[in-house]
């Protein structure tokens, strides 16, 4: 008759059967993960190529957990539309632009533009993908709308302030500016291959996009200058 296990054999089964059961993921980190994934699948491929398997892949977890976090591929594409949007506008609050003079705000603000293209192609393509859609999880989003209307407002109070001082003209719209300074370094990037073959030079060289760097701050100041 075998004897009963002793207190070692126990100890270390229970270690085995420990190691053995899944350690649970964070949630909030599950999701960071399937949402940065996300963001490049869709930046790669766009809504129409990408694929949620592979997005749960390239997370580690499986595709229901994905269904989980964000309903569907839809939910997820407009979620990640979302993201980066509010990630500009995060970054253009740390300007702390009213506490600048009107002309320095201005000129940090188109900078700042210029300079998260320059950084985050993603956003371009992301971007793009929704216009060739018609724009339809934009339209579906209050947060979009929401999250651009403090920037308006800060545009609108520093292009008074700037037309008080007899710096800035005082007919300017701030939606129209905020476009404007959005499409003069969006189309850049955007269309750059097309351009470079256009024009017959590399536009996408670091001397040539700092070169454009400066030709759109002066050329959005020069619009605003009384």
């Amino acid at each position: 008759m075998a004897g009963h296990p002793t207190r070692a054999v126990i100890e270390k089964a229970g270690r085995t059967t420990e190691a053995r059961q899944p350690r649970p993921r964070d949630s909030a980190a599950t999701r960071a993960s399937l949402l940065a994934m996300a963001i490049s699948e869709f930046a790669d491929k766009g809504f129409a190529g990408a694929r949620v398997d592979e997005i749960a892949n390239r997370a580690g977890v499986n595709k229901q957990l994905l269904y989980h976090h964000f309903g569907n591929k839809d939910d997820l594409y407009r979620v990640a539309l979302e993201t980066v949007y509010s990630e500009i506008r995060e970054k253009e609050k740390a300007l702390h632009l009213g506490d600048l003079s009107p002309l320095e705000a201005m000129r940090t603000l188109i900078g700042y533009s210029f300079d998260y293209l320059v950084d985050h192609p993603e956003f371009i393509k992301l971007v793009s993908d929704e216009n060739a859609q018609g724009a339809p999880h934009a339209a579906k989003s209050e947060e979009l709308t929401e999250m651009h209307w403090p920037l308006v407002e800060l545009l609108r109070e520093t292009l008074k302030r700037g037309a008080a001082q007899g710096v800035f003209r005082d007919d300017m719209d701030p939606v129209n500016v905020y476009i404007s300074i959005a499409g003069i370094s969006y189309f850049y990037f955007s269309n750059n291959p097309t351009l470079s073959a256009i024009f017959g030079k590399k536009l996408n060289t670091p001397e040539a996009i700092a070169e454009r760097r400066v030709h759109v701050i002066e050329f959005a100041l020069a619009a605003l200058r009384a």
